[in-house]
């Protein structure tokens, strides 16, 4: 069993080529560091100029690696855009986490197959016109449902983020301490706690517990 995560950005046709330029080059970047942190499993794949895709080889990280990429996306800002509104969040990703078998699989992701790729992006697909950004699908329809409205609750959570709060759970989920965030950042360890606090960070390093457990407890059945 391996975990598929497809993304598209939010809007893209809007972005400057500035932006457009700075995200492509976050997402290369974080590819390349995920590759050292979760082993050289890890492979990801931009097309189209505004989508990606990757395979994971332990689903129980997706929704961690998900939320990376999806943080590391948020905190990026375009200067000229940014003028009167340097919080309000410029780029977004909308992803589709599938879990499942890998059936055919090839050099290039875009030719491999399976169970966990149509999972992805058929579910991708589905909230293509909908407020959703994160959504998730699996062969196991009780596992389907119990995180059906934990994901739906953290949309809500993460569509108020801003880009100060998205820094900030993005080092969160790398594993660094309020105090260390703070001297990355140029700001107190309480403008940290206050923009963590705001973020609900409490409730999602819960989710990224659980889903964990589970997705581990459901793959040694």
């Amino acid at each position: 069993m391996i975990a598929v995560i497809t993304a598209d950005l939010v809007n893209s046709s809007h972005y400057t080529k500035d932006l457009l330029s700075k995200v492509l080059s976050t997402l290369k970047e974080e590819f390349k560091e995920m590759n050292l942190i979760y082993g050289s499993g890890l492979k990801f794949k931009i097309y189209r100029g505004d989508s990606f895709q990757g395979i994971v080889r332990t689903p129980e990280k997706s929704l961690e690696i998900s939320l990376i990429l999806k943080t590391a996306i948020n905190a990026v800002r375009d200067k000229e855009k940014s003028r009167g509104k340097a919080f309000v969040k410029q780029a977004d990703l909308k992803i589709a986490i599938g879990i499942g078998d890998y059936e055919f699989e090839r050099p290039s992701i875009a030719e491999s197959n399976g169970q966990a790729f149509q999972f992805s992006g058929r579910s991708l697909d589905e909230i293509k016109n909908e407020s959703r950004t994160i959504v998730l699908k699996t062969p196991q329809e009780n596992l389907n449902a119990e995180f059906y409205a934990s994901f739906l609750l953290l949309d809500m959570l993460m569509d108020k983020w801003s880009i100060a709060s998205a820094e900030v759970i993005y080092h969160l989920l790398k594993g660094l301490k309020e105090q260390e965030i703070a001297e990355k950042l140029h700001i107190s360890q309480s403008a940290v706690n206050q923009r963590k606090k705001a973020a609900g960070w409490d409730a999602v390093s819960v989710l990224l517990q659980r889903y964990e457990q589970v997705i581990t407890k459901s793959l040694e059945q």
